[in-house]
């Protein structure tokens, strides 16, 4: 494993060592946990950008959409006895 250092003020310094205190962890733990919740939290983001860059991509390409209206109008059906397939897409 690789050591990395990380500069930290002493106001920041003094809030981590009281929430690992709280939490009966050690500073070290603490400061692991929220870099690995940040990391995967910005995949998940970038994932999200790349997802909707594609999309636009395919929609200027064909035109082929769903309005907001049908898209609520399907969800509102989740969940009931009603419950409506997928719309299809359209020009």
């Amino acid at each position: 494993m690789a050591i990395t250092s990380i500069k930290l003020d002493d106001k920041l310094k003094v809030r981590i060592q009281h929430l690992a205190n709280t939490r009966q962890r050690t500073s070290h733990w603490i400061m692991r946990e929220a870099i690995a919740q940040y990391v995967v939290r910005e995949e998940a983001r970038e994932n999200f950008r790349q997802e909707a860059v594609a999309a636009w991509a395919a929609y200027r390409e064909t035109g082929r959409h769903l309005t907001g209206q049908e898209v609520r109008a399907w969800l509102q059906t989740w969940g009931t006895d009603d419950e409506k397939p997928v719309p299809e897409c359209h020009e």
